[in-house]
Formats: C-alpha cells, structure tokens, sequence
C-alpha cells in the first residue's frame, strides 16, 4: 500500500497570527505561489484552540493539515496553544510549523521541546518573508506526505 499523497487534495492550513499585516502578507505569499490551499486565520491562542476543538462559531470548521503558528499571541500566546495540540491524542498528529519574531534560543529549544515540527523565524525583509512562506508552503503541500484528516 502506497503512502497517502497530498496531490490532487487541497491542504487546509489553519495560520494563528495576531498581526493583520502579517497574516496578509503569508496569505498573499501563498496565493502569489499558486498553492491550491485553503487557508483560514484567528488572531489569538484562544480561538486557536477553538478551532482545532471545533467550539463556538468554529464548529464547522475544517481539520487543518497545517497549522503556522505565532508564538506572540494574545489571550493564550502560542507556546501554550503547541502544548494543548502536542498534549492532545486528536491533534498532535496535525504538524505545527512555529512562524514567529523571535530568534531567542530558549523559544527555538521550548518549542522543539513540544514537539513543533519546524520552527521558523520571520525575516524582516519584505521579499524574504514572501520567499519563506512560498517556501513552507512548497514543501508542506509539494514535499511531505501529511497523515490524512
């Protein structure tokens, strides 16, 4: 039996970014990358969480193939959202690809301690920040093989 593909299926992305600007400009990256991916975005750890778990005015939202991640997140900041996902037998299988700010060694370590499977640092440079999420998104979409929903 052959692997699952992610060829002919549209991968979800769920991007947790509180930062409008941002989020804006990895949505366009993708989009600018002719990924058929459908993207959604929340703006806090808390309604990340709603999300996943499919609560409130989430509760016909899709299961993400992906999550990007901020670590910088207001009401429950990201470190704290990758621990509930890694902690939780229905999720922890969902890969979380932290994209944040902060190059600070002890959230690289922190993260990998809960188990993110990547963890990017955002560059400051418009063009670079538009190559790295092209760039995630390729090998994310093109690259890996994701378990299925």
């Amino acid at each position: 039996m052959s692997p699952p593909s992610n060829e002919y299926r549209t991968i979800v992305i769920l991007l947790a970014e509180d930062n409008p600007g941002d989020a804006r400009l990895t949505q366009e990256a993708m989009h600018d990358a002719k990924m058929t991916n459908l993207m959604h975005v929340v703006e806090d750890g808390v309604e990340a969480m709603q999300f996943l778990r499919r609560q409130g005015r989430y509760a016909d939202a899709p299961r993400p193939d992906l999550i990007l991640l901020d670590l910088n997140l207001p009401k429950k900041d990201g470190r704290a959202v990758l621990a509930e996902i890694k902690t939780d037998p229905d999720l922890r299988r969902i890969p979380v690809v932290v994209l944040t700010t902060s190059r600070a060694e002890e959230d690289v370590l922190m993260a990998y301690d809960l188990h993110a499977n990547a963890y990017v640092t955002k560059p400051v440079d418009l063009a670079q920040f538009m190559k790295i999420v092209a760039l995630i998104d390729e090998f994310w979409v093109n690259v890996v093989t994701l378990p299925s929903r």
